[in-house]
């Protein structure tokens, strides 16, 4: 009985600092190189990672522990990326911290307004990835990128990476930031780093309200996290059987995510590939028991926010363009999930127009009146999706629709 009982812990224990481990080490590097790119210091990047990791640690707790469902919060890694391909952000880093105020508030907005709820998923997910594509790809040709400036150390990371995806495509974002961390430590840079560098620190920033910033980083982030991570993390709860807490999930993350602004986190919200970790067979048959899993990632990521800092020094003082080049490997994989489900429709011709002209106005890179091409991008898709609604074949651009039964029959 008692092995029996101790196996049933220890599954989802495992489970848990599995996915803690694979979520914080396959994408940090995207989280502070959208910090950096929209104006944060380095104290205040590290500041940023290690709040935005202490406040899903704690959500996944309260949300796990009081409704016994695995749900897991994870940072926004398409978020970030996001952030990464802004350029020329008016305002620097006070006017990004509001943003990401903004944003954690129309998070919390959406999960306790209902029409604010239906509005935010009805937005169409080819047009919403399409997006979220062109906004990548700059960041994914950063290997190939990288092998001009830093032919040796970059070529290693991507055989290391090629490597993994072969024989444990799980560890391969994460083997590749282990191989590029453990290749930046011979640098002079590294070696240079004082006593001071490796212990944990948050740095204040009042946040500063701005409408170009709103525009082009608030309501971009709110997208991309609604249709990447929130939705997706939705279906895969429902895959595993288990229904999300929507509604208090947002308001969860939402509060969150305004709360940490001021430490330079960005966004927290539902994860989605992370998530399967913890909900999954691997956390254990008994389905009862899986929310321990997500629980356990919860106090992990906690105490690896607290440890960040040493791993947060070596990546800022790591030789150019070799974090970057590891950043543009995690991504590669979201990447290929976005294209796929904004061209993958199998409906050729007009239906993908719309999203077609999101992708390349959107990895254009400009921004008119100081408002990013992500926004532009969404804009211009939308507005050519609404002058097709009235095509022949009377098919329509499909939605986040397919999800609102299921949240909107639970927490009445």
């Amino acid at each position: 009985m008692g092995q029996a009982s101790a196996g049933a812990i220890g599954r989802p224990v495992m489970a848990g600092l599995v996915t803690a481990v694979v979520g914080f080490a396959a994408s940090f590097a995207v989280v502070l190189a959208g910090l950096r790119n929209v104006g944060a210091s380095p104290q205040q990047a590290a500041s940023g990672l290690l709040a935005v990791t202490i406040a899903m640690g704690l959500a996944s707790m309260a949300l796990a522990s009081t409704t016994r469902i695995p749900v897991t919060i994870a940072w926004s890694t398409p978020g970030a990326a996001l952030l990464a391909s802004i350029a020329g952000l008016q305002g620097g880093w006070p006017v990004a911290v509001g943003a990401f105020m903004v944003t954690g508030l129309l998070l919390a907005a959406i999960g306790l307004i209902r029409p604010l709820g239906r509005l935010a998923r009805s937005i169409p997910l080819p047009l919403a990835n399409a997006m979220l594509a062109g906004v990548l790809l700059p960041l994914c040709l950063a290997p190939v990128r990288g092998l001009e400036q830093a032919p040796t150390v970059v070529g290693v990371l991507i055989l290391v990476w090629i490597l993994l995806i072969v024989l444990t495509p799980r560890w391969a974002a994460p083997g590749a930031l282990a191989a590029a961390l453990a290749l930046a430590a011979t640098s002079d840079e590294v070696r240079g780093l004082g006593p001071s560098a490796w212990i944990p620190a948050v740095t204040w920033t009042t946040p500063s309200l701005d409408l170009a910033a709103v525009v082009s980083v608030a309501l971009p982030l709110l997208v991309v996290t609604m249709a990447s991570q929130n939705i997706p993390g939705i279906a895969v709860l429902a895959s595993f059987g288990y229904v999300a807490p929507f509604r208090r999930a947002m308001v969860v993350t939402g509060l969150g995510t305004a709360a940490v602004a001021p430490l330079g986190a960005h966004a927290i919200n539902l994860a989605a590939i992370s998530a399967a970790l913890a909900a999954g067979p691997e956390a254990g048959p008994d389905r009862s028991r899986r929310w321990i899993a997500a629980t356990t990632a919860g106090g992990a990521w906690v105490l690896i926010g607290i440890g960040s800092a040493g791993v947060v020094a070596l990546a800022l003082a790591a030789p150019g363009g070799l974090i970057e080049a590891a950043a543009g490997l995690a991504l590669i994989p979201t990447m290929a999930a976005a294209l796929r489900s904004a061209f993958g429709g199998g409906v050729p011709g007009r239906a993908d127009l719309p999203a077609a002209v999101t992708f390349l106005v959107a990895v254009s890179g400009l921004h008119p009146w100081g408002i990013g091409s992500a926004f532009w991008g969404l804009v211009i898709g939308l507005g050519l999706a609404f002058a097709l609604r009235s095509r022949p074949d009377g098919k329509q651009p499909p939605s986040n629709e397919h999800v609102r039964p299921k949240l909107e029959n639970q927490e009445r």
